[in-house]
Parts: C-alpha cells; structure tokens; sequence
C-alpha cells in the first residue's frame, strides 16, 4: 500500500527542485509544445504526454520516479486525464522559480536591497514636500477694513479670580452715568405713607 504525503505540494517542490538542471530547462521546453496529463506516461486518444517524457523527448534524459509518483499525488489522478490549467501553472512556477528564471526577482545583498529601499523613501520624501512653482507671482495678502470704533480688548481672568468678582469690575470700569453702587446689606423697605 503507497503512503500519501500530507502536502502534496510540498512534496512536488522537492522532486522538482531535486531534478537536474538541464532536466528542469527540457520540461519547460516540453509543458510548452505538449499537451500534459496526469495518471500515465501517455495517453494515445489525447496525445498527452506526462511532464517527465515531455522533458525526455526535448532533451533531459533523466529518470526520476519520485518526480511521477509526487506529480500524480499533487494532481490527485486516480485515472489518465488532462492536467487542469492550475496544475501545469504551478508545475512552471515551480520549474521557474528552482531555476530562478522569475525576472522580478533579483539576486543581490541584503545591504544593496536595504540601500535601495532608503534610496526609494528618500524619492518619495522628497517628492512629498510641497514646492511653489518659482515663476508664480506672490498675491498680495488679503486686508479686511475694520470699523474704527469696534475696539476688541482681551483680558485673561487668573485662575484663583472668580465669576462674581470679574463681572463687578467689569461694571465698575465701564463708563457711564451712574455706576453701580456698592451694597454690603440689603436694602430695607421704605415705610408705607
């Protein structure tokens, strides 16, 4: 009885990355000029091949069994049929990426690609700033008329100073023809005549 893999897919990225290199170059070669199947080495009514002979027949002579056995597990074949789109991409993806052929990616230090990304910020930083373009003319500031007479005086009350007593000075400062008269009792009433 065949034991099955819990990650399948794991285990077709390590059959794959364990092909020879020009074997990897030649399935490449293969998955683009033939039509791929899964659960057999091929299938006569569909002229499909599998990934292994498709390498076999542009180049990699190579015979690997783990290579079959991990492809038909991570394609759960239980019979010969056609490889699903999914299946072939993640087939390349794992070829390219063991041959490291993904043109985005590239290969340097970790210095260089720290350099980079402050070299980037410092792009963005700068483009961020806002600037005033040097031939617009200044305007000139803008003035509202005021009235002579609206006079705007501020006091700041301190803290220990009280409601009550700010508004008695406040009447006691005020211009007019009879200020308030301080009271320290309350005023009787007059006798009735």
């Amino acid at each position: 009885m065949r034991r099955h893999s819990r990650d399948p897919a794991r285990r077709l990225r390590i059959a794959v990355e364990r092909l020879p290199r020009h074997t990897k170059e030649a399935m490449l070669r293969g998955i683009d000029t033939n039509r791929i199947i899964v659960g057999a080495y091929v299938d006569p009514q569909s002229g499909g091949v599998c990934p292994m002979l498709a390498a076999h027949r542009n180049g990699g002579r190579t015979n690997v069994a783990s290579f079959a056995r991990a492809w038909d597990e991570y394609t759960g074949a239980r019979r010969r049929r056609r490889a699903t789109r999914r299946e072939v991409r993640t087939l390349r993806t794992l070829l390219e990426s063991s041959l490291n052929l993904d043109p985005a990616i590239e290969h340097g230090s970790i210095a260089e690609l720290a350099a980079q990304i402050r070299a980037e910020r410092a792009e963005l930083a700068r483009l961020a700033r806002p600037t005033a373009p040097p031939s617009a003319p200044a305007e000139p500031p803008v003035t509202v008329p005021e009235p002579e007479d609206a006079t705007i005086r501020v006091r700041r009350r301190s803290p220990a100073s009280d409601l009550l007593s700010a508004t008695e000075r406040e009447l006691a400062n005020r211009p007019g023809p009879n200020p308030p008269a301080e009271r320290s009792e309350p005023a009787e009433p007059a006798p009735p005549a």
